[in-house]
C-alpha cells in the first residue's frame, strides 16, 4: 500500500515514514475495499453473478487500483457475455499495472482467437439489430436474431432476456420459462430475470424451480448403487463348467453374432448418419432462415428510407409550388403598383385581380390594400360591366362569376344583385335566383324593388317559366326582364321601374 500523498510503501504506523500524513483512513478504505473483493468472489464462486459486480464496483470505488477487483470484475463481465465490457475492466488494470498483470494474459487469449472476437462483436450488433426490430413490432424477426445470436454467444444474459420478453408479448410463457432458466443457470440472481420469472408464475399460476432436478436422484443413485454392491459382495460365484460345442451350436453362434452385429449397425450406425444429414439440414435450414430475416430487415430499413425520401420530395414540390404562387403573386402586386403610380388604373385593377393578398407579407399586403381601396371602383365597375354584357349576350355563367366578383366589392349595388338573380332564374337554378331576390327584399324593404323582388320569387315556386331572355307580354312581344315593371307594380322612389317582372292585362309597359 501506498501514500497517496508521496506514494511512499506505507508500514505499520499509522503516518506515512516519510510525509507524516494521517493514513489510517485511507488504511481503513483499502481494507473496506478488499473486504468488498472477498464478498465479491464468494459470490462470484456460487454463480451470483449480479451479486458479485456489485461487491466488486463498491470495491473500485473505493479504491479503484485494487487490480484484483477490476481483474475478477472484467471476468464476471466476460461470464454473462458482457465481452466489451470486460475488455474495458482489464485495459484499465493493465493501464494501472503493466507489468505480471494477469490482464495481459487475457486480453492476449481474447486477441488471438479472432473468430471468437469477430462472433463476440457480430452478436452485438445482430442484438442491437433485433432490439431495433422489436421497438418497429418485428417480433418473429427478432426472435430469430436472437436464437442466432445464443447459438453463437450461449452466455449473453441480455439476449435471453429480450427473447423472453418477446416469448411472454407471444403469450409463449412455457418458453419463455425454459429461457429464463437457461439464463438463471448463467446468474442465478440477476433481477431481471427474476422479475421476468414472477411475471411468468403470475399469469401461469405455476411456480418456476430453480434447483436443479438431478440433485436428489444422485443420492439416490449411490445409495442405491452402494447396496447393489452389498448384495453383489454377499453373492456365491459359481465357477462356468467346460461344455463341449457342436457344429450346430458354432454355426448358431456365428448366425446369432451377425444378428447382433445388424442390429448394431441399424440401431448406431444408421441412426448417427440419419442425425448427421438431419444436423447439416437443420443447420443449413438456420443458416437460410437467419440470412432471409437480415435480408427482411434491410428491405424494411430501406423501405422506410425511400418512403422518407418521398416524403420530403412531395414536401419540397409543394413548397416550389407555394413559392412560384407567391412570387407570382409579387409580381403582379409590382405590376399593379407601377401601373398605379403611372395612373394607369385599367392595367392597375387587370394586375391586382391576380394578385392572391393571404400569401403577402405584412408590408405587401400594406400597398396591396391601399392600391385596392383607390381602384377598387373600377374594378367594381368592370366586374359590373363585364357581368351585364355578359347576360345581354345570355352568356349566364360568365355572367354570374363576373357578377359575383363585383358583388364581393360590393353587396349592395341593386343592379347588380337583380341581374345576378335573373342570370340564376334564366340559367334554371331556381334556388338560387330566389337566394338573391330575397337578398333584394332584405336591402330595399319596403320599396318597389322588394315587391318586384317577391313576385318573382312567388313566380318561380309556383312553377311559373318564361323562356328565352325577356318575359313574353300579351302582344307577343318580349322585354328585358331587367327593364320590365312586375304586375300590379308602381314605379321606384327615384322614378325608374322596377325590375324583372309582366305587364298587367291591358297595359303598356312603364
Amino acid at each position: 500500500m501506498n501514500c497517496l500523498n508521496c506514494g511512499t510503501v506505507l508500514n505499520e504506523s499509522s503516518h506515512c515514514p516519510k510525509c507524516g500524513v494521517d493514513v489510517v483512513v485511507q488504511k481503513k478504505v483499502y481494507l473496506l475495499s478488499n473486504q468488498y473483493y472477498n464478498m465479491g468472489l464468494e459470490k462470484a464462486e456460487i454463480r451470483d453473478l449480479s451479486g458479485a459486480i456489485d461487491l466488486l464496483k463498491r470495491s473500485l470505488k473505493l479504491n479503484k487500483v485494487n487490480i484484483q477487483a477490476r481483474n475478477l470484475l472484467g471476468l464476471v463481465y466476460f461470464e454473462t457475455g458482457e465481452a466489451v465490457a470486460a475488455l474495458s475492466e482489464w485495459v484499465i488494470s493493465k493501464n494501472i499495472m503493466p507489468t505480471k498483470n494477469v490482464a495481459s494474459e487475457y486480453i492476449a487469449r481474447l486477441q488471438a482467437n479472432k473468430n471468437k472476437l469477430d462472433v463476440i462483436n457480430q452478436s452485438i450488433k445482430k442484438y442491437n439489430e433485433a432490439l431495433s426490430c422489436c421497438r418497429s413490432g418485428s417480433s418473429d424477426t427478432a426472435m430469430i436474431q436472437l436464437k442466432r445470436i445464443l447459438n453463437e454467444n450461449p452466455k449473453f444474459i441480455k439476449a435471453y432476456h429480450l427473447l423472453a420478453l418477446n416469448y411472454i408479448h407471444e403469450n409463449a410463457y412455457e418458453k419463455a420459462r425454459k429461457i429464463l432458466k437457461k439464463a438463471a443457470r448463467i446468474d442465478k440472481t440477476n433481477s431481471t430475470t427474476l422479475r421476468f420469472l414472477r411475471e411468468v408464475d403470475e399469469r401461469t399460476g405455476t411456480h418456476t424451480s430453480l434447483e436443479s432436478r438431478w440433485g436428489s436422484n444422485r443420492f439416490r443413485i449411490g445409495k442405491t448403487r452402494q447396496g447393489e454392491y452389498a448384495e453383489e459382495s454377499q453373492a456365491v460365484i459359481i465357477p462356468a463348467t467346460f461344455r463341449e460345442s457342436s457344429i450346430f451350436s458354432t454355426l448358431l453362434n456365428i448366425g446369432f453374432g451377425l444378428l447382433i452385429g445388424a442390429l448394431v449397425v441399424w440401431f448406431l450406425v444408421v441412426p448417427a448418419n440419419t442425425q448427421k444429414i438431419n444436423r447439416e439440414a437443420n443447420n443449413k435450414v438456420t443458416e437460410y432462415s437467419n440470412s432471409m430475416a437480415s435480408q427482411a430487415a434491410s428491405i424494411k430499413k430501406m423501405e422506410e428510407e425511400i418512403k422518407d425520401s418521398n416524403d420530403t420530395v412531395k414536401t419540397a414540390q409543394e413548397q416550389i409550388a407555394d413559392a412560384a404562387e407567391q412570387a407570382t403573386s409579387y409580381e403582379n402586386l409590382i405590376k399593379a403598383f407601377s401601373a398605379y403610380q403611372d395612373e394607369n388604373y385599367t392595367n392597375a385593377a387587370n394586375a391586382i385581380m391576380e394578385v392572391k393578398p393571404e400569401l403577402l407579407s405584412v408590408d405587401a399586403k400594406s400597398i396591396y390594400d391601399n392600391i385596392y381601396g383607390e381602384i377598387r371602383t373600377i374594378l367594381f365597375n368592370k366586374y359590373k360591366t363585364e357581368g351585364i354584357s355578359a347576360f345581354d349576350y345570355s352568356e349566364y355563367p360568365t355572367a354570374i362569376e363576373s357578377l359575383h366578383k363585383a358583388m364581393e366589392i360590393d353587396s349592395t349595388d341593386y343592379e347588380v344583385i337583380n341581374h345576378l338573380a335573373h342570370a340564376y332564374r334564366l340559367n334554371g337554378d331556381n334556388e338560387n335566383a330566389i337566394k338573391w331576390f330575397n337578398e333584394i327584399i332584405r336591402i330595399f324593404e319596403g320599396t318597389g324593388r322588394a315587391t318586384s323582388a317577391q313576385t318573382q320569387i312567388n313566380q318561380l315556386n309556383g312553377g311559373i317559366t318564361t323562356e328565352g331572355t325577356g318575359i313574353e307580354t300579351e302582344e307577343g312581344e318580349e322585354t328585358n326582364p331587367v327593364d320590365a315593371p312586375l304586375a300590379g307594380e308602381e314605379p321606384t322612389e327615384d322614378g325608374e321601374p322596377a325590375v324583372g317582372g309582366e305587364p298587367v292585362e291591358g297595359e303598356e309597359p312603364q
